[in-house]
């Protein structure tokens, strides 16, 4: 399965970043694509398009980690370190991908297709969301291979 394909193929279809990305992930996660798409709605735009927090293909990603790697648990501070450790990990890679986390700075800087997104050079993507989607599944995949996920 084409992750990074599918990602962007969901963002044609409409969904914003956050729900594009973690709808990638459906066959990890178990939940639904409609659940991820829905638990998904409101991180796209930076948080409901305000284009001022978070960028939704990272949003995305971290939501497919928590539900991976839950801590649900009272007082499960083991569980607590290793999402917040892998959340942080996954910002980081991001970052230095493209050198910013947050929409509103991601769309004034317009980092486009290089050598550190392979996924978006593949696919022959160039729109600027779509960059960001891509790269996003591609970082994900790496980390959850790291993790033994996949």
């Amino acid at each position: 399965m084409d992750r990074c394909a599918l990602a962007y193929d969901y963002h044609k279809k409409g969904y914003n970043c956050a729900q594009a990305v973690a709808a990638a992930f459906e066959d990890l996660t178990g939940w639904t694509k409609e659940r991820l798409f829905s638990a998904a709605g409101s991180f796209g735009g930076g948080f409901g398009g305000s284009h001022e927090e978070a960028c939704g293909a990272v949003s995305g990603a971290l939501l497919v980690l928590g539900a991976l790697f839950p801590f649900t648990e009272e007082g499960d501070l083991e569980a607590k370190r290793r999402i917040y450790g892998l959340a942080k990990e996954f910002r980081q890679r991001f970052f230095d991908v493209f050198g910013y986390t947050r929409c509103g700075e991601l769309l004034r800087a317009r980092p486009g297709v290089s050598e550190k997104t392979e996924a978006a050079r593949r696919l022959g993507v160039t729109a600027h969301c779509d960059i960001m989607i891509v790269t996003s599944v591609e970082l994900l995949e790496a980390l959850l291979r790291q993790q033994g996920m996949l």
